[in-house]
């Protein structure tokens, strides 16, 4: 099998499908085992800090407590690829290609989504704090009622005729980027038994090309699933954890019309934002 294909398997059997059963695989483990195994992870790392370890701050590629994590990154050795090969098979999309309505994901059919209208808006930076421009950003996210619109998502909550829930854009001169969504609400996978992955908004960056694209997740300040959530708790460290939560902004805030949220991104560096391995729930 190869890793793709256990990828895909994995994504079937613990994201979407028949979500809504209690299945023996989707309830060996409660939620307390799971919160015991992120404990105990983490003290050691804390411990192991205080004798001198490096800090960690990107996530593990095996977290035990996140069981499907096994499958989800390559186990083969790396080869070499030609990219000019590579980008014959890839999409393309010039600067002209995206229209600014796209970064709206409001406005996308007939009648407006139900939810909390949120403007996100923040910066992509490298390590060194400078912009980095012309940066194709795509996002993906449940509705509010934490269903995506996805024939594999079949979780017993609706689907928002008027939301789809994806947007993209391209940053500006000062490496700027903003959306108009609806909040996402939490929503339920097969980890453990009465799993909840917390609030997000899925990130996609393409760099200068389709061979650099970074994947990660945006979550929301004060979420109680953070301690319950172990692709969130894979990140050991605080300090790198926080840094894929948003800040409340009043000033992008409107007034009767939107809350607002501010995230910068940062690539590269001791302070870049974690950036997954591959596709994640």
């Amino acid at each position: 099998m190869s890793d793709a294909t256990a990828q895909d398997e994995a994504f079937d059997a613990e994201t979407f499908g028949d979500s809504h059963l209690l299945d023996p695989a989707a309830t060996a483990d409660s939620q307390e085992t799971i919160s015991q195994e992120i404990t105990d992870i983490h003290e050691a790392y804390r411990k192991g800090v205080e004798a001198g370890e490096a800090q960690e701050t990107q996530p593990r590629i095996d977290f035990a407590p996140y069981r499907s994590s096994l499958l989800r990154h390559p186990t083969k050795d790396l080869h070499h690829a030609d990219p000019e090969t590579i980008e014959l098979w890839s999409p393309a999309f010039g600067e002209r290609d995206v229209h600014i309505l796209e970064s709206d994901l409001t406005i996308q059919h007939n009648g407006e989504p139900l939810g909390e209208r949120i403007v996100v808006q923040g910066r992509v930076l490298d390590g060194d704090g400078r912009p980095v421009r012309n940066q194709l950003v795509e996002v993906w996210q449940a509705n509010a009622a934490g269903r995506y619109v996805h024939k594999r998502d079949q979780h017993p909550a609706p689907i928002d005729p008027n939301f789809t829930g994806v947007g993209r854009c391209i940053t500006g001169p000062n490496g700027e980027y903003k959306f108009t969504t609806i909040k996402p609400a939490p929503y339920p996978w097969k980890n453990h038994h009465n799993a909840w992955r917390p609030a997000h908004i899925h990130f996609s960056l393409f760099g200068t090309d389709f061979t650099q694209r970074m994947i990660t997740q945006m979550y929301f300040p004060g979420d109680p699933l953070f301690p319950l959530d172990p692709i969130y708790q894979a990140i050991t460290d605080q300090d790198a954890r926080d840094r894929l939560v948003a800040t409340y902004d009043h000033s992008v805030t409107s007034h009767e019309w939107n809350t607002g949220y501010r995230w910068d991104i940062v690539l590269s560096g001791s302070n870049r934002t974690w950036m997954e391995e591959g596709e994640e729930h």
